[in-house]
């Protein structure tokens, strides 16, 4: 009788454990992941403020306030020697050389714009991530470097999504810091193709109470999904392409 308790007590706690393994793991609040990613990075001191920093030898601005934005870029073209001044905003494209108004057609105020967009975005990330245009879904848990992540894929809806609103990206918000400290991205070729990139995040520091990252951008001959990248790196299998490092970063309050 004694050994017929303890087989059933030990039955009902086997019983328990399966249970209990059995049982579906919360998916976290994936909104909540990126509002608490975009505080870790001190966001909300970007709504009313000017950004300053050198990229590339071109110098940046970026103004916002509560959703209005000036962005610009000044630098000297070496085919002309003239000192290039590129100004985007709500009301458009206007670039300058010497001071003077350039004429320009359509596609390439787009292609400028485009360009002067793309680094200003990565510059401030995770900030842009409630944009109304974003759409985000949770991936799962993932580990890199001994790291605990949480992996979120990030689509942009057609309208308000911009030129680029095909482009998807997939993001690793540290599970403690809530730090975006890896990302990965597909992007439109010349060609028409789709290239893709991974980036790790290095050197972070504060600036005017901003968190702000270098990278180290990686890319890979073999195609897989963005998703997959963080394996990728862990096994070793990306290539180093090129440093993303913003020099002389500055903020202001407006």
């Amino acid at each position: 009788m004694k050994h017929l308790k303890t087989l059933l007590y030990t039955s009902f706690i086997l019983a328990i454990l399966f249970l209990s393994a059995c049982e579906k793991k919360e998916t976290p609040d994936t909104q909540q992941l990126v509002d608490q990613a975009i505080a870790a990075h001190g966001g909300q001191n970007l709504d009313k403020a000017v950004v300053t920093f050198k990229f590339r030898d071109r110098q940046y601005r970026a103004l916002r306030d509560q959703g209005a934005y000036v962005y610009s870029r000044t630098f000297t073209d070496d085919s002309t020697g003239q000192r290039m001044h590129d100004v985007m905003s709500n009301s458009g494209f206007k670039r300058t050389a010497n001071d003077v108004e350039v004429e320009l057609p359509e596609e390439r105020q787009q292609a400028f714009t485009s360009s002067i967009n793309s680094v200003v975005y990565f510059a401030l990330l995770p900030y842009f991530l409630n944009d109304a245009a974003v759409q985000k879904e949770y991936l799962g848990e993932a580990t890199l470097k001994g790291e605990p992540y949480h992996k979120i894929k990030v689509t942009f809806a057609q309208e308000g999504g911009g030129e680029d609103y095909e482009d998807e990206y997939v993001y690793w918000f540290h599970q403690k810091n809530h730090t975006m400290d890896y990302l990965a991205y597909s992007f439109k070729e010349e060609d028409g193709s789709r290239g893709t990139r991974f980036r790790e995040a290095v050197n972070p520091r504060k600036v005017g109470d901003v968190l702000f990252q270098d990278y180290i951008n990686y890319t890979s001959k073999e195609k897989f999904p963005l998703q997959n990248f963080d394996k990728a790196f862990e096994a070793g299998k990306l290539e180093k392409v090129s440093e993303i490092n913003l020099e002389d970063v500055k903020v202001s309050k407006l």
